[in-house]
């Protein structure tokens, strides 16, 4: 699948200021200010972001291929989408259109400490966030970013350019400004002081993405944890009636008796009331636990091997599933389509049992709130006997995606005991170059196109070389009372032969120790 998030664009757009190299001119004449070159690398940072906003959530941007299957969950998550022109007055629309959500218009904030390779690395993340922006249902109208060695502790960008912000606000008519990273709760509460519309960052983005998308039970509650931490020390009052009423001798007019409150404000009841819903749903979400428990003990048990799929958002992770297994799983060009693990079971060539498993995407600057919430779903990858690293190839950045995922990778225990594969996903549409670079800085890749289906034959083969085999050989004879024991060697072992005799079955193969010492005991 193509990558459609991340066009290539042509160099003309370019509009850094050309700088004479004739040493006979003189400097006044020669060196623009820093100034101005810094502004003109930051204009056309983005010029570049502005000219690929609206595909992410475009019509018919998902391409799907056979192995993809219906895509019914498409319809379902198409059904609330945002659309533009729309009020949530109920006089302005109709019962349908009501149900839909108003596009909202957001503008871009970022910053960047000056020079070619931070601008670079500027272009990748604010694309990211328009991406984000589009996916969690807005229109991206402007975006602003400014030369600065560190954010202001009180505005984030200083109070020139705040107001030079809503100025831009003012004149495009947007409703939100969305700033490419976590803003400190002051630093909120001073821009919106200034701009006069909501400021979100981009955790508070992420977070709301992964509460469109969370369908099961769990991944809901791991969803609100994750977004009441966030909240928590955020909370803002507004007015007397969100303030602490005063009581004895006080400086203000008219206070002293009749003003003394019943101690508690509403802001401290809303931490409260925060602080015991996040004590519930961790309690739901360690419950939930077991189950996920059970499950995986009982592959151990049986010895099934997992593969865990893991990577950047939208590498195209559930598009591989897809391919190597006919799941049939949700595949949708946005970013974080996929929040509930999938596990699919599969077979290799010579009949040993594995499963995979499809996780979360992951992204730069995850929110740690939500690495915390999902935990219990990441150490699904810990457990796993291989790792499919899934790349997206045609990404401009495809190394500082790898160094993203293993910085959250290395959070979770015994990953370094999981052997990794990187799986070059997207090949149809990567530039060769890229791809070679890649391979060379990696120490075992595999190059794929979920899509086209190329390379997915030599995935398969390198995944069944890289699973664990079973460690005891066997010469046996199982009684024929005992089929549930020749069927387990079947599904879990490495039958070499099998022969039919008056007493029972033989068998000759692996199998694991556990199951080894099961049929010694009914050996004939």
């Amino acid at each position: 699948m193509g990558s459609l998030l991340y066009p290539t664009y042509p160099m003309e757009r370019t509009t850094l200021t050309h700088i004479p190299t004739d040493p006979e001119q003189t400097p006044a004449a020669t060196e623009p200010s820093a100034s101005r070159d810094a502004q003109s690398i930051a204009n056309d940072v983005v010029a570049r972001v502005l000219a690929r906003a609206g595909t992410a959530r475009a019509e018919g941007t998902t391409v799907h291929s056979a192995h993809d299957g219906e895509q019914l969950d498409l319809v379902e998550r198409a059904a609330l989408r945002r659309v533009a022109g729309l009020s949530t007055e109920l006089d302005d629309v109709t019962e349908v259109e009501y149900r839909q959500l108003r596009l909202e218009k957001v503008v871009l904030v970022g910053i960047f400490p000056g020079g070619e390779a931070a601008a670079r690395e500027a272009d990748v993340s604010l694309r990211e966030l328009a991406a984000l922006a589009e996916t969690a249902g807005s229109q991206v109208l402007d975006g602003l970013l400014q030369k600065r060695a560190k954010p202001d502790p009180g505005t984030f960008l200083g109070s020139g350019k705040a107001a030079e912000l809503a100025e831009i606000v003012a004149a495009s008519g947007a409703d939100t400004v969305v700033v490419d990273t976590e803003l400190a709760p002051s630093q909120r509460r001073g821009l919106e002081d200034i701009v006069k519309v909501k400021v979100v960052d981009r955790t508070a983005l992420i977070l709301d993405i992964f509460a469109q998308h969370a369908k099961s039970r769990e991944g809901k509650a791991q969803v609100e944890l994750a977004q009441l931490e966030y909240l928590l020390p955020r909370l803002r009052g507004w007015g007397e009636s969100m303030s602490r009423q005063a009581g004895g001798q006080v400086g203000g007019a008219g206070a002293g008796m009749g003003s003394r409150g019943p101690g508690e404000t509403k802001i401290e009841l809303d931490r409260r009331r925060i602080r015991n819903r996040m004590a519930k749903l961790r309690r739901e979400i360690a419950a939930m636990a077991p189950a996920r428990e059970t499950k995986r003990h009982d592959r151990k048990r049986h010895a099934i091997p997992n593969v865990a799929i893991a990577g950047y958002t939208n590498a195209g992770k559930s598009s591989l599933l897809n391919a190597l297994t006919g799941a049939g799983v949700l595949v949708e060009n946005a970013l974080f389509a996929t929040l509930d693990p999938t596990v699919r079971r599969s077979r290799t060539e010579d009949g040993r049992v594995f499963t995979y498993a499809d996780t979360v995407g992951f992204v730069r600057h995850l929110p740690h709130q939500l690495v915390e919430a999902f935990r219990s779903t990441l150490e699904e990858v810990g457990d796993a006997a291989l790792l499919l690293h899934v790349v997206d190839a045609s990404h401009p950045d495809p190394e500082g995606q790898i160094d993203a995922v293993r910085e959250v990778l290395a959070e979770i225990p015994g990953m370094d005991d999981v052997p990794e594969v990187v799986v070059l996903n997207k090949a149809d549409v990567a530039d060769p170059t890229v791809v070679g670079r890649v391979q060379r800085r990696e120490r075992r890749t595999a190059v794929v196109s979920a899509h086209s289906g190329e390379g997915i034959a030599e995935l398969r083969a390198l995944i069944a070389d890289a699973l664990p085999r079973p460690a005891v050989e066997i010469d046996i004879v199982v009684p024929y009372s005992r089929g549930d024991l020749v069927h387990r060697v079947h599904e879990n072992g490495e039958l070499v032969g099998e022969e039919h005799l008056p007493d029972g079955t033989r068998l000759r193969g692996r199998v694991d120790a556990a199951l080894a010492a099961e049929l010694e005991d009914v050996a004939l």
